[in-house]
């Protein structure tokens, strides 16, 4: 059972829209991927106009992949779903939002995106809205009385709380506040790299002992500057296992299935990127627009197995390496969705 907490299916291609349909080397590297399940972001992060509509049109997007390719691709709204999925050799898709903008204050809203199958939300994204501070405000507020009532409401929903971008406060009192375990689907450990992307000691603690699962991702945050390579994600794995335990811990890429290639057309994409976020206000320290989003060793479909063999030359044992590659997070996934 291979797990990438946060990622999709694709790649990319100067000569393509970003919303063109998965090209047929996408879904060949798909095949080839070994990835069980990947928990898909559906929504705009941020605040601004439109979130809902534009959620709903993403939605739809990833529902047109789904009945276009059903040899390809399994949707998965059950832990039933992820054991289909890997019996059947097909990826299952995991709709997630990585933010809560889209329900525009209407708690309601969380069961309408319930039923279009959304079973993994975070409450903030980076900066502050109406249910709490992201990882971005320095005054670091926590839930505000609408996130609290935001938990409760996913909890009712067996959704799964994932408290990704949000700041140490919000993720400490969305821990605590939460009767079931939850996510960190992507973070670095801040122990290693004091950026704010990235999660203290303490919550990944305290999300280790209420059952949760935190990934590390394949991203910028891994280092202080410069690109960060595979030695950096096993340097933050190794970490986040000393502190929460090989039980609690898995990987969250934020990537995409296909490898990219590096040349001058991407870079200019990324600085693009970067420079966009910036104007919108959401991009965190670490963010370089010369820095890739990705990890070059790890930069090909099959980037799980190699980081399995890594992380085999490094003498972890195999059972270990199973629950980083997915089986935690399956059960986490299992243990909520229940």
């Amino acid at each position: 059972m291979v797990i990438d907490a946060l990622g999709g299916p694709g790649g990319y291609d100067p000569n393509e829209p970003e919303d063109a349909p998965l090209s047929a080397k996408n879904l060949a590297d798909v095949r080839a991927s070994g990835v069980t399940a990947v928990n898909v972001c559906v929504n705009e992060v941020g605040n601004g106009p439109d979130r809902f509509e534009k959620t709903i049109a993403l939605i739809a997007g990833v529902e047109h992949e789904l009945n276009a390719h059903p040899d390809v691709f399994l949707k998965v709204v059950s832990a039933r779903d992820l054991r289909l999925a890997k019996s059947t050799g097909r990826m299952g898709l995991i709709l997630g939002a990585e933010d809560s903008s889209m329900l525009d204050g209407d708690l309601k809203r969380l069961a309408t995106f319930y039923d279009l199958g959304l079973r993994i939300c975070q409450p903030t994204y980076n900066r502050q809205n109406l249910m709490g501070d992201g990882c971005l405000e320095p005054s670091d507020g926590g839930l505000s009385t609408l996130g609290r009532e935001f938990v409760a409401e996913m909890n009712r929903l067996h959704m799964v709380l994932d408290l990704s971008h949000a700041g140490p406060r919000t993720m400490s009192e969305g821990i605590a506040a939460s009767t079931a375990p939850v996510a960190i689907s992507h973070t670095g450990c801040r122990a290693l790299v004091d950026l704010p992307r990235n999660t203290y000691d303490k919550e990944l603690k305290a999300l280790a002992d209420r059952g949760g699962v935190a990934g590390i991702y394949f991203m910028p945050f891994l280092k202080v500057s410069g690109q960060p390579h595979a030695e950096d994600v096993i340097r933050h794995l190794e970490h986040a296992v000393n502190v929460c335990g090989e039980d609690h811990v898995g990987l969250g890429t934020d990537g995409v299935i296909s490898g990219i290639e590096l040349n001058e057309a991407f870079a200019k994409s990324m600085r693009k990127f970067v420079e966009d976020r910036v104007k919108a206000g959401i991009s965190a320290p670490g963010e370089s627009p010369d820095v890739f989003n990705l990890i070059p060793e790890y930069n090909e479909p099959r980037r799980f197995k190699t980081l399995a063999d890594d992380l085999a030359h490094r003498g972890w044992p195999s059972g270990r390496i199973e629950k980083i590659l997915g089986s935690n997070f399956a059960r986490l996934f299992g243990d909520v969705w229940t």
